[in-house]
């Protein structure tokens, strides 16, 4: 297995790509990327076209930096999006997909399995993600993410998505921030295991001001943030993905999706894949 490296992306790197055609470049991310190895060589780029422009059925006025600085965008879907016509998304611009894979110790989302085999025939970059339940034990939800999401070389690192339920019926628990945390560590240490990296936390930004959960250090965030951009929003806190809208518009997919956008520009994007 080839070590890992850490490394903390330069706003040289950021803007090497982007600055190509006068476009600027995007603020530099509070985020470090884990990359392979210590001299990559990029043989292949792992993406569709960049800085494409979605539509977007609620949008927000950004102010100096927004999503179209960033060339490597993405959707995350589940059962809510259907019938989606995976290779006219990607012509269109999006270069990854996180899947909604599980949620507690017992539900499987109905259309996972068929998310999983489009964006993987497409081409897509693809991750599952698992929504936790805080009235089941983490070594419970990871047994049984890793009993439904395959392990597959080409996927992006799984993700574990913990925010506030305030719709649940069943549970209504609110474990204090250490609990969290301790728990998070424990889920993350068994996928890491089954599958080889470390999976990503999702959270918002209610969820990170309850509970500390930024504390866990040398873990990497996708943090939403539909209303600024995440370097304010969660004041400088590092990030490797950022959810800028659940009411996007993309091509070949009916309704409005989640859209997203990787930290870095096209290299760093191909090294943090490898």
């Amino acid at each position: 297995m080839q070590t890992l490296v850490k490394f903390t992306l330069a706003a040289a790197l950021l803007g090497a790509l982007a600055g190509c055609g006068g476009r600027k470049a995007p603020p530099p991310p509070a985020a470090s990327f884990t990359t392979a190895p210590a001299q990559p060589q990029v043989t292949s780029l792992n993406t569709a076209i960049t800085y494409p422009k979605f539509g977007d059925n609620d949008p927000h006025e950004w102010g100096h930096f927004d999503p179209t600085d960033y060339p490597i965008h993405g959707i995350d879907v589940s059962r809510w999006q259907t019938d989606i016509d995976w290779r006219e998304a990607r012509r269109n611009g999006v270069s990854f997909v996180f899947i909604k894979a599980t949620e507690g110790g017992d539900h499987l989302d109905p259309s996972f399995i068929d998310h999983w085999a489009g964006a993987r025939d497409a081409g897509i970059r693809h991750g599952a993600y698992h929504f936790y339940y805080f009235c089941r034990s983490p070594e419970e939800q990871a047994a049984w993410f890793i009993r439904n999401v395959p392990r597959d070389n080409n996927s992006m690192p799984h993700v574990l998505d913990m925010e506030w339920n305030h719709h649940s019926k069943t549970c209504r628990l609110r474990p204090d921030g250490a609990t969290i945390r301790k728990n998070a560590d424990t889920f993350l240490d068994i996928l890491q295991r089954h599958y080889g990296r470390r999976p990503i936390i999702y959270t918002t930004v209610d969820f990170y001001a309850d509970t500390g959960i930024g504390n866990m250090r040398g873990e990497r965030f996708w943090l939403r943030s539909v209303a600024g951009h995440p370097n304010e929003v969660y004041d400088g806190a590092p990030w490797t993905f950022w959810q800028y809208t659940g009411t996007g518009v993309v091509p070949g997919i009916k309704g409005g999706v989640d859209i997203n956008v990787f930290a870095g520009d096209v290299l760093a994007w191909n090294y943090w894949l490898n």
